[in-house]
């Protein structure tokens, strides 16, 4: 039985990741951004500039997946990447314009969050939080 509950929640939990992503490229469509791009914004909103690695780790994403949406996001002018004070990594942070739409869109997410987790009373998200937290990670140790 606890196999199958294991199961269960874990394929839950996969579902409502996908619904989560869903919802939230079709709110960021908008903007012509993807949520693995807002990820990075918003990590880079809340933790100031980082290198590359630090951005990877932070999102648990492997690098050559942080490249490629880096570049994207680059060339779109969403993200400024520069040479850190060691000239092997690179530095990156919000650009002018990512900075500027950052409220905007951010108002746009909390809508859209706020819509997904309607159902849900503050005691009850915040046990969610909690007992997400809980759950082990590969930067977990053991």
């Amino acid at each position: 039985m606890k196999s199958i509950i294991n199961h269960e929640l874990v394929h839950l939990l996969h579902q409502k990741t996908r619904l989560l992503e869903k919802e939230a490229n079709v709110t960021l469509s908008e903007y012509e951004l993807y949520s693995a791009q807002w990820a990075i914004i918003y990590c880079l909103a809340t933790q100031g500039p980082m290198v590359q690695a630090e951005i990877g780790k932070y999102l648990m994403v492997e690098a050559p997946t942080v490249t490629r949406t880096l570049r994207r996001m680059e060339d779109n002018d969403w993200v400024v990447r520069e040479e850190g004070e060691d000239k092997r990594q690179r530095l990156v942070r919000l650009s002018s314009r990512g900075e500027a739409a950052l409220p905007t869109i951010k108002r746009s997410m909390q809508q859209m969050e706020a819509a997904l987790l309607c159902n849900l009373n503050q005691q009850e998200k915040e046990q969610l939080y909690h007992l997400l937290g809980k759950i082990k990670g590969d930067r977990d140790t053991v």
